[in-house]
């Protein structure tokens, strides 16, 4: 990040010379003379950094660089100090700064203070002015390149919309589909260079659906260049079993699961990006393979022939560079070229020109499509002349293309960019993680508009998937992965300011300010201290990549903290440790504190509210935590406080309303002792905490007692910014049904979200009726209702942007409005779980036209055929998007209901636990769409129906726990009804 880091340091230290926090401090401290000296030197080196930048191959550029850049990190620190101890003196005196800094100054403190922090600043400017005057160093000023934002993401080409490879997906799949292979698991190698679209290749071919009907059972490992076999099957058996982590155990335990995992099985898997060419390594992972059923097959994507030598049973399929037009069409897309653009013949020319330069290799060409987005032909023109001559791809690969494309972000994308070396090749990276990440470094650029620093951020991230510098992002859980063409780009830019502990091998640079470690290892035993500078180390981040941990001793956690006092981040997340040291308080600096997954801590010490620096702290999944600190409020930075998971944490310490800054807060738990309310925070806390934004989850609200007072206090209406709110009463003995009714109900009404809120959790209500805000939620997507025991009454209308609907256990609703349920025009998942009284819900459930999944359970008085009146529907013209239907436990389900079978485009069916059930409609057959048939439980069916044997969809069939029913494998009286069916269990 050497060349990358510079320019954004330079920024800082002007953006904080420029505030009117250290301004004040300047002059009550005496030294205002000196920061402005300061702010004069640093501002025209500005100026100079990008040809520098240029320059930085250069020995005798690349040493004054990293001399200057010491120097500026030196002034920062020294800067940043003197806000903190700004911020400590207000808390201190409890006034405003400005009579906290006077009442220090009229001590005897006064003069030394002054004389101590005037030297530092006149040393660090001397030292600086010393760098600039070096006469070897010739650099000229340069205005910073233009750099087109992209706004709009319809205009982005996303990997997976993969253009000119039709005749490669058209083989691959012919390889997928064909089930006469002489070997029961077949092997095919895609092979070619990095940058050619192998992944989203394969991704295309693992998302298809003829080849999801194809195979029994899919998975996709990355591989990548750590080939190690327990972790590969490890990482299959959670796919096999959609587990969200790997399994622990010894390798031969392993081995037996992964083969009850894909034995007797047709399956996919996919090992995304090897390297190993080692045969008898391969082997061994092989022959753990080769036990799936006559059809099951193995793709391998890879750069490497020799690879493809050791792993194939049949010919590697080259994947070459895409054809000239197909390059053309997809430089044109990127860059969002107009259409008169895309024909005239010059633009042509140009684009043609550029594409043979990146070589027609995709990822090239879509990295410097986002270069050219949305300029014009003489810009095109420039590009081309001036900038892609110095490019050779035939020589260096594609890495000269995209370190251009690098050159051409603004400098504050730069160390956002090089800062994602510290992450692992192939690794999910969380979107809010980088966000939090960037800020605590103070990579975030603040805007002259009044933006909140994480839209700011969130903006970068944007500015950057646009880019092609991240991709194969996932919307619905908000990450991202990096090519690792790019994360090798990231590697060489950030140079010796990062260094990745993957390899305890590799020495650590003297340099080095940011470090990742796999934290399975005992960081502190393998991390050689004395290699490094202590007053330099900014960054500490722990990766778990298993879950071997050892414990850490609070003896190494105290040692970390006495070698690095200058940290801004400290990632110690899935660490084992009792305690944290109270030296913790003296990390000044620390920006980010991330203790997450540590099952085995109980408190914080108070020691830790003296960091008034600190803006993110993680204490989720902390499982044993019991309370935070009583000085909560002196944590006057803090921005992020995640406690999701801490199960054993009770009350939330009073002062916590304090943080103005405050931006996501995960939970807030009221103190289940209503003796205890005074003396911890109630939901007053959270009148003033308005910029909260994403998820909140306000936990035992059945303790409140002034219901109309405390919802108020809360105000939930004035938080314009959240998304999500979950609001849970807990467990409390009733003793007034009456009373706790009314109070629940006003309680509720009180709450009243902000109208942009996209999510809303209610658990344990004990109210008759849901307030009439609800119709009131014009953003609401999703609705889920847990245990709201006493609620007869749903709202009519109001909610036709909501997608989800999920109501469990709620024993005294009887009815769902026709005109509620005609309402819901965008819904497309409904769940109904012990709903008793329920009676029915025709013939309102054809309006749900968007519906896709649809589940109801534990309805014991609904008859599925007919309407509120009890008159039988038999036309029904409805719900003709559903493709899930799952039915549990109704007593009353005899048949299938006529509505049910005309349901075309219906995939999957699954009917469990309706012991009334005595046979499924000959009319069945009318279901072609149908392709997962399930009936398990059913003690009451005794035959299927001949219209089975006319699914011709249906290629998987489960059948459990039905005595009544004929169809053993090959002699029962139903087998001949079923035995087309490819896959069948029984």
């Amino acid at each position: 990040m050497a060349e990358a880091v510079i320019g954004g340091i330079a920024e800082k230290i002007i953006e904080i010379l420029g505030s009117q926090a250290i301004k004040t401090v300047g002059k009550l401290w005496g030294i205002k003379r000196e920061l402005e000296a300061l702010k004069k030197i640093v501002s025209p080196l500005q100026l100079v950094l990008d040809d520098a930048e240029e320059q930085y191959h250069r020995p005798h550029i690349r040493i004054w660089v990293e001399q200057l850049k010491d120097a500026f990190y030196e002034a920062q620190d020294l800067l940043e100090e003197f806000n903190i101890e700004a911020m400590r003196r207000e808390l201190r005196g409890h006034n405003e700064m400005m009579k906290a800094v006077r009442t220090f100054f009229s001590s005897s403190n006064q003069l030394a203070f002054k004389l101590k922090m005037s030297d530092k600043i006149r040393e660090v400017r001397a030292r600086i002015e010393a760098i600039k005057a070096d006469k070897e160093v010739h650099l000229n000023e340069r205005p910073e390149r233009e750099w087109r934002k992209r706004e709009e993401m319809h205009s982005f080409i996303r990997e997976g919309d993969i253009i000119g490879r039709e005749d490669d997906k058209k083989t691959i799949m012919e390889f997928l589909l064909d089930s006469d292979m002489q070997e029961n698991v077949s092997i095919l190698p895609i092979v070619g260079i990095g940058g050619l679209g192998k992944t989203a290749l394969a991704q295309s071919v693992y998302n298809d659906e003829m080849v999801s009907k194809q195979f029994n059972l899919k998975m996709w490992v990355c591989v990548s260049d750590d080939f190690d076999t327990k972790k590969i099957v490890k990482n299959i058996i959670a796919c096999a079993k959609k587990k969200k982590e790997p399994i622990e155990g010894a390798m031969e335990q392993l081995q037996s699961e992964l083969r009850g995992a894909i034995d007797g099985k047709r399956y996919l898997l996919i090992l995304d990006d090897l390297w190993n060419t080692e045969l008898e390594t391969w082997l061994n992972l092989k022959t753990l393979l080769v036990g799936g059923a006559k059809g099951s097959k193995i793709l391998i994507t890879t750069r490497l022939p020799l690879v493809v030598k050791i792993t194939g049973t049949t010919l590697p399929h080259h994947l070459g560079s895409l054809s000239e037009s197909t390059s053309l069409e997809l430089l044109m897309q990127i860059a969002c070229c107009k259409e008169e653009e895309k024909q005239d013949p010059d633009m042509l020319a140009i684009g043609k020109d550029i594409v043979r330069k990146c070589s027609r290799v995709p990822l090239a060409i879509r990295t410097i499509g986002s270069l050219l987005f949305k300029k014009s032909k003489h810009e095109w023109l420039q590009f081309k002349e001036k900038e892609l001559p110095d490019v050779s791809i035939m020589e260096d690969g594609i890495m000269p293309i995209l370190k251009l494309s690098y050159y051409h972000l603004p400098s504050h994308l730069k160390q956002c960019f090089a800062f994602c070396s510290l992450f692992p090749k192939d690794y999910e990276i969380k979107k809010q993680t980088l966000v939090d990440l960037w800020i605590a470094e103070g990579f975030i650029k603040q805007s002259n508009r009044p933006h909140h620093l994480e839209d700011i951020a969130c903006g970068y991230f944007k500015d950057l998937l646009l880019s092609n510098f991240f991709q194969d992002y996932q919307e619905n859980k908000e990450t991202c992965k990096m090519h690792d063409l790019m994360h090798d780009l990231a590697c060489s830019v950030a140079g010796t300011e990062c260094w990745v502990a993957w390899d305890d091998t590799k020495p650590i640079h003297e340099r080095a300010r940011h470090i990742s470690h796999d934290s399975t290892s005992n960081f502190m035993g393998k991390l050689p201290i004395s290699r490094l500078k202590a007053s330099t180390l900014r960054t500490i981040l722990l990766f778990t990549r298993d879950w071997g941990r050892e414990p850490t001793s609070e003896a190494d956690l105290h040692r970390l903290i006495q070698s690095f006092k200058t940290l801004r981040i400290l990632d110690m997340n899935n660490k084992y440790f009792d305690n944290v040291p109270r030296s913790i308080g003296k990390l000044k600096y620390l920006t980010y504190l991330d203790l997450s997954g540590n099952r085995a801590l109980k408190s914080l010490p108070n020691s830790i509210t003296r960091l008034q620096n600190l803006q993110t702290l993680n204490l989720n999944n902390c499982s044993s935590l019991k309370e935070l600190p009583k000085g909560i409020r002196k944590l006057v930075s803090l921005r992020n406080l995640d406690i999701e998971g801490c199960l054993t944490l009770s009350y939330m310490p009073r002062g916590l309303g304090q943080l103005s800054l405050l931006h996501r807060l995960s939970d807030f738990i009221l103190p289940k002792d209503k003796a205890l309310a005074k003396k911890y925070g109630g939901l007053g806390e959270l009148y003033r905490l308005n910029n909260i934004r994403g998820s909140l989850f306000i936990k035992n609200l059945g303790s409140v007692t002034d219901a109309g007072k405390e919802s108020h206090a809360a105000n939930l209406i004035e938080k314009r910014f959240l998304e999500i709110l979950a609001l849970s009463w807990g467990n409390f003995d009733i003793t007034d049904e009456a009373i706790i009714k009314k109070r629940d109900e006003a309680l509720l009404d009180g709450l009243r979200p902000p109208k942009n809120l996209q999510e809303l959790r209610v658990w344990g209500f004990k109210g008759e009726r849901i307030p009439g805000w609800l119709t009131d939620l014009p953003n609401l997507v999703a609705l889920r209702l847990w245990s709201c025991t006493g609620c007869r009454h749903f709202p009519q209308v109001g909610l036709n942007k909501l997608k989800e609907l999920r109501m469990v256990d709620m024993r005294s609703l009887e009815y769902i409005p026709e005109e509620c349920l005609k309402s819901l025009t965008s819904l497309e998942s409904l769940y109904f779980n012990y709903l008793p009284r329920l009676t029915s819900l025709l013939p309102g459930l054809r309006h749900l036209s968007k519906l896709v999944d649809l589940t109801i359970l534990g309805c014991e008085e609904l008859d599925l055929s007919k309407d509120e009146s009890g008159n039988i529907i038999l036309d029904f013209h409805g719900l003709q998007s559903l493709r899930s239907l799952n039915i549990l436990h109704l007593p009353k389900l005899e048949s299938l209901p006529q509505w049910i079978l005309q349901l075309r485009s219906l995939e999957h069916l699954g009917i469990y636990c309706c012991d009334n059930l005595k046979a499924l409609s000959e009319q069945i057959e009318a279901l072609q769409s149908l392709q997962w048939l399930e009936i398990e439980f059913c003690r009451s069916l005794t035959s299927l129906p001949e219209g089975m044997r006319r699914l011709t969809s249906l290629t998987h069939l489960t059948i459990y726990s039905c005595p009544e029913l004929r169809c053993k494998r090959d002699e029962g009286e139903d087998w001949y009804k079923i035995k087309h069916i490819p896959e069948i269990s029984i």
